[in-house]
């Protein structure tokens, strides 16, 4: 009997060992089941191949492929050719009922002894997945990987997902992605992250790159802050001194606000309309949809430097904003005349006409009142259009413009001070002076994005005494990842209108690509779980055990955060 169960024992501890560990995945999958580690499969140098079930999917294919070729050097091929017989393959598939036959014809074929165990999801087709189209499923296996959706975007989540089953170190031999299988899908529709490039211009390249940080964490919505009291920083062809004259400032207060003097270095640039083509279809292939932000009423500084007769000053001249203004009460705003009008519907025709997103953000924010206050034809407008206020002028003005750019079929999205005086119509509301005008928008059954300055706003500090140059305030990482956006005051039926939330990254202390990544990371990484993952899943400590794995994988990447958090 002793030796019996001697001998169950051991054959106990063969089991376990050979069962890998569960894969330190961020954000956390909705279900994933860990494989046997003798399951693993493997990428090898030409031989692993990468079938498309339809060419909507050749954009993840050819991103994973390029990701194998730049950090494995190792070279994959791409395959549109079925054959179940295949070995070594990676097969992207998207999904229909019309399907079912090929995908369990590749997967019984291709490992047939395991089809019971592991991969025993990989042969349902789901009949209903409207509900959510950018859930996937995920089957690793030793002789092939199967990755399904109903939709490209799943696909590639998939992919993003695949990633993190492969070692974070440049020569592993062999190559080896960890044997799981997983079903996963976002809890929110909406999972966004905003880069301000007035403050300080980021180049092309740069901007291709933070994309890329997006999709490697399963967002999909980039927030494009183009223009500013600092710097405008899109080619308007029918207004050519937004460029040549409002894209460029003569310097910048040093320090922290009010600075310490002015450096005196001019500071600039912009990104013409093919350049903004070449940045939309990089961030489409990676379904990403950029959401473009054109400032108005107020932080229109640098509008103008270049038109100082749309000002409530129009005899003096004015210059681009050289200090980080405080609620703009230093800087002109934009008159309400139809002068202005008539050049912000050609500013945003141009705009409109550039991205295909259906969503315009024309800001809304910290419009300082008092020049409308002081301005005769401000106070002679608000009288004849029987407004109560300057409140009411700024609800007259986002109305006229949400009007104009809905014409046009686009939506209007502006932060939370839109709500000032009356909301337009259609608006979505962005909530960043905490969660009061994301709970009114949602009262008023209009959507909402929570992104609150307490939590989501990345150029605070990440520590109390951080390694560098940040605005005042302290955002660690543990708030952000315990950030919950449905606030608990809204009903169920309320609380449907939280469209969910984003990140923002100002950069008036952000000058060079790699503060960038330092603020970005590893927050973002919090970011994407709270956007993505169930909230019962969610648990600070564990998150930060999986954390460490994936900064082993930023250091293979070449990607910058604080040395502080390796834990």
């Amino acid at each position: 009997m002793k030796i019996l169960i001697s001998m169950l024992s051991c054959l106990l501890c063969f089991q376990l060992s050979s069962i890998a560990q569960a894969p330190a995945i961020i954000p956390n999958p909705v279900e994933m089941k860990a494989g046997k580690t003798t399951d693993n499969f493997t990428i090898a140098n030409h031989s692993t191949q990468v079938f498309i079930s339809d060419s909507s999917l050749r954009p993840s294919a050819e991103f994973f492929i390029n990701f194998i070729k730049k950090h494995y050097l190792l070279d994959l091929t791409l395959t549109t050719v079925v054959d179940a017989n295949r070995k070594n393959v990676i097969n992207l598939i998207r999904e229909d009922p019309s399907q079912e036959s090929l995908v369990k014809a590749l997967i019984t074929k291709q490992n047939p002894t395991q089809v019971v165990g592991l991969a025993k999801s990989a042969l349902i087709i789901e009949k209903n997945t409207s509900k959510n189209p950018e859930k996937y499923m995920l089957d690793v296996l030793s002789q092939s990987v199967a990755i399904r959706s109903a939709s490209p975007a799943g696909v590639f989540y998939g992919i993003q997902t695949l990633i993190q089953l492969l070692p974070p170190s440049a020569k592993p031999v062999p190559l080896q992605a960890k044997a799981v299988s997983i079903t996963d899908y976002p809890r929110f529709a909406y999972r966004g992250m905003h880069l301000d490039v007035s403050r300080h211009f980021f180049d092309v390249n740069f901007v291709k790159k933070y994309i890329d940080y997006l999709a490697m964490h399963k967002l999909n919505y980039f927030h494009w802050h183009l223009t500013d009291d600092h710097g405008w920083r899109i080619e308007i062809k029918k207004h050519p001194r937004l460029t040549t004259v409002g894209a460029w400032r003569d310097g910048s207060i040093i320090g922290l606000y009010p600075g310490k003097g002015n450096d005196k270095i001019r500071h600039g640039g912009y990104y013409t309309q093919t350049e903004v083509k070449e940045v939309i279809k990089y961030a489409a292939d990676r379904y990403i949809t950029i959401i473009p932000e054109i400032e108005m009423p107020g932080h229109s500084m640098a509008v103008l430097a270049a038109y100082p007769e749309l000002s409530t000053t129009p005899k003096l001249s004015k210059k681009v904003a050289e200090t980080w203004g405080i609620f703009n009460k230093f800087n002109n705003v934009l008159l309400p005349s139809e002068q202005t009008f008539n050049f912000l519907e050609e500013v945003l025709t141009e705009v409109m006409a550039l991205f295909p997103s259906p969503y315009i953000h024309i800001g809304g924010d910290e419009c300082s009142k008092i020049w409308w206050k002081q301005s005769a034809f401000s106070q002679q407008l608000i009288k004849e259009k029987g407004l109560k206020d300057e409140n009411g002028l700024q609800s007259y003005f986002i109305h006229r413009i949400e009007k104009f750019v809905n014409s046009k079929g686009k939506t209007i999205i502006g932060w939370d001070e839109i709500l000032d005086g009356g909301l337009a119509p259609n608006a979505i509301v962005m909530s960043w002076r905490g969660e009061k005008g994301g709970i009114a928008a949602a009262k008023q059954k209009h959507k909402v994005i929570m992104t609150p300055e307490n939590f989501m706003y990345f150029n605070h500090s990440q520590f109390l005494k951080d390694d560098s140059l940040t605005a005042a305030r302290f955002l660690p990482l543990a708030d952000v990842y315990n950030y919950e956006p449905v606030p608990a005051v809204l009903t169920p039926a309320e609380a449907r209108y939280i469209w969910g939330a984003q990140g923002n990254l100002w950069t008036e202390y952000i000058t060079n690509p790699a503060k960038v990544e330092y603020m970005l990371f590893p927050r973002l990484d919090a970011l994407s779980e709270v956007l993505w993952s169930p909230k019962s899943k969610r648990n600070f400590p564990a998150f930060q055990e999986r954390l460490k794995q994936q900064l082993r994988r930023y250091d293979f990447m070449g990607i910058r955060y604080s040395r502080r958090y390796v834990l």
